[in-house]
């Protein structure tokens, strides 16, 4: 190599790469693994079956790895495979090594899609548990698990057991359009990572979370993301996690937003509707805050704030509509929270602040008119 190329190859910063899965990368998986500083993963405006992991990745100050989803969908669940599963007696089948690494906290989250609706079996995460069924009390569309005590294997804590569905008299396991989440996330993150951007991309139907962000990271931003019908919470911040949010909906999860330990959140410009454990629920010592948002309460509980022991938690919210549309129920500041809020409109919903609850100027409320272009034109109810 001549002195001037080497100097050029030596002074000169790499050029920033696009990857698109399908070319550059085979998988998302091999896109993630292959990203360095200043590079952009581009994924289709399609359904991946398939779920983007970050482990220990980092890009950059200023040079952030990028993962554009264009408007694609990251799906936890997949079709059942119906030759693994066998008919015991008409209309109810049983699979009994649906999924390695089952334990009692999955079972708890877990659902099949029948013809494309969720069946919780009225069970889910941080939330009412209905015992399970035996599987000669099943109806059509409904599903239970049986644990087998006798296939753990000590020390691990896994359990093992058998899956069953029960289908209407004379339909097939094969035209049932039966789907089940065999993903835990849509997006995943564990260990140390920084200076990220994830964007433009919707996480759906895995059995815990649609965003689930543990260990330590800095400098991550995401932006109009989604999380819809997920098992567990919607986005959730773990450990030491500190990240920003401009641009979230989350409709039809057990959670909306959960973040717990010591993480450092903020989300702004935020939509979450018909959710069934908590709508908002935020606990240990971590500081959050929650920006131009509104939820649509139907969760078993609906806005929780919570120390635990002798960590404090603080949470601080600015313009913000929190309407309850069924029974009336309290959201709760533990004595061991604090709430600040500043343009906080509630309606049908107040508080047990058995902590502190600053609400600044409380008369003045939110700015309903601006926050309802929130809602997704394509939200409908559920």
């Amino acid at each position: 190599m001549k002195l001037s190329a080497l100097f050029f190859a030596l002074t000169c910063p790499l050029v920033a790469r696009d990857i698109h899965v399908g070319k550059e990368a085979p998988t998302i998986h091999h896109a993630i693994k292959m990203a360095a500083a200043g590079d952009t993963i581009h994924l289709e405006p399609k359904v991946y079956r398939d779920y983007a992991g970050f482990y220990g990745k980092k890009g950059e100050p200023g040079k952030p790895i990028t993962l554009d989803g264009h408007g694609a969908t990251l799906d936890g669940s997949d079709p059942i495979d119906t030759a693994k599963w066998r008919e015991v007696s008409p209309g109810l089948f049983a699979n009994d090594d649906l999924m390695l690494g089952l334990s009692d906290a999955v079972i708890g989250r877990w659902f099949f899609l029948f013809d494309g609706k969720m069946q919780h079996m009225g069970r889910t995460s941080k939330g009412k548990q209905a015992p399970l069924k035996k599987p000669e009390e099943l109806q059509a569309g409904e599903w239970t698990f049986v644990n087998d005590p006798s296939r753990q294997k000590p020390p691990s804590k896994a359990i093992y057991g058998t899956f069953y569905l029960k289908l209407a008299a004379g339909k097939s396991l094969a035209k049932a359009k039966v789907f089940a989440p065999m993903r835990s996330a849509g997006v995943q993150m564990s260990g140390d990572n920084a200076h990220l951007v994830i964007k433009n991309l919707t996480a759906t139907h895995p059995y815990n979370d649609g965003f689930n962000i543990h260990g330590d990271c800095r400098d991550v931003v995401f932006e109009n993301i989604r999380a819809i019908e997920c098992g567990d919470d919607g986005i959730s911040a773990h450990e030491t996690a500190e990240y920003r949010v401009d641009g979230f909906v989350s409709i039809g999860n057990s959670t909306g937003i959960c973040d717990t330990v010591a993480a450092k959140t903020s989300y702004n410009r935020v939509f979450i509707a018909d959710c069934i454990g908590y709508d908002l629920f935020f606990l240990d010592d971590g500081r959050y805050k929650l920006t131009n948002a509104v939820i649509f309460s139907k969760a078993q509980n609906p806005f929780t704030v919570t120390g635990r022991e002798d960590k404090y938690c603080e949470l601080e919210i600015d313009n913000v509509l929190f309407r309850r549309l069924v029974e009336p129920r309290k959201g709760l500041i533990a004595k061991t929270a604090l709430l600040r809020a500043r343009r906080f409109t509630m309606e049908h919903f107040t508080f047990d602040a058995r902590g502190e609850l600053k609400i600044e100027n409380a008369s003045a409320g939110a700015d309903v008119a601006a926050l309802m272009k929130l809602v997704p034109k394509d939200y409908e109810p559920r």
